[in-house]
């Protein structure tokens, strides 16, 4: 699963390195961005480049009785992707491009009861795209509450480390094809692997990342030298 991540480039930054639409939205860093926060994430647009948008993280489906129901669908596996109610009508219509530079994952301490967070970024640090879905929700008269998931596949080598899964990440290419409204789905579950471990590393930080209220540029360091990089 995908429980955090962070997004600290501006908007410039994205709309140059993911091929964007001019946006006057004013991205901020979020170092800890949590289920129920809201966060960037481009969509295909009617004409020309994609769009960059600000939706909250925690799929809620048109369809749902109750806003609560989101925390229960911040990811979707790729597995059942196709076939899940809430996720098979948007894998066909309502993709979307996540934007990240990082995410964290946590895994037991040897000799110990409490969980260690571990960031996993890009070797070059770039920012990078995970594979999403949207949808519109509203109650009554009052204006649609856009949201999303992120969707999951099993880790690569680098991950699996930590965890044995791992958000779907998207290469220039993956992207393209993943925001094409004209793709089949066949060629889309083709993109819905684990991203090559060589391009990845890992490394432990502060337990702070732990508390959702938490959101400061300390949270995306190494903890300290003794921990280093993995890949």
């Amino acid at each position: 699963m995908c429980g955090r991540y962070s997004q600290t480039a501006d908007t410039q930054t994205l709309l140059a390195e993911f091929e964007l639409a001019p946006s006057k939205i004013e991205v901020q860093p979020r170092y800890n961005l949590a289920p129920g926060q809201m966060g960037p994430v481009a969509v295909p647009a009617d004409e020309g480049l994609p769009e960059l948008r600000v939706m909250r993280w925690g799929l809620i489906p048109s369809w749902a009785k109750e806003e609560k129901v989101g925390f229960r669908m911040i990811n979707a596996r790729a597995e059942t992707i196709d076939s899940k109610p809430a996720f098979k009508k948007l894998f066909k219509t309502r993709r979307c491009l996540v934007l990240a530079d990082g995410f964290y994952e946590w895994r037991q301490d040897s000799g110990g009861k409490a969980k260690a967070p571990y960031r996993f970024v890009l070797r070059e640090g770039r920012p990078f795209a995970m594979a999403g879905l949207w949808d519109a929700w509203s109650e009554g008269q009052g204006p649609a509450l856009l949201t999303y998931t992120i969707i999951t596949t099993s880790a690569n080598k680098v991950v699996g480390r930590v965890h044995p899964r791992m958000p779907v990440i998207l290469d220039a290419r993956g992207r393209r094809e993943w925001l094409d409204r004209a793709a089949g789905p066949e060629r889309l579950a083709e993109l819905l692997n684990p991203f090559d471990s060589s391009a990845m590393e890992g490394y432990r930080v502060s337990s702070g990342v732990n508390k959702p209220a938490n959101d400061h540029e300390n949270l995306i360091l190494p903890v300290n030298e003794d921990y280093g990089l993995f890949r």
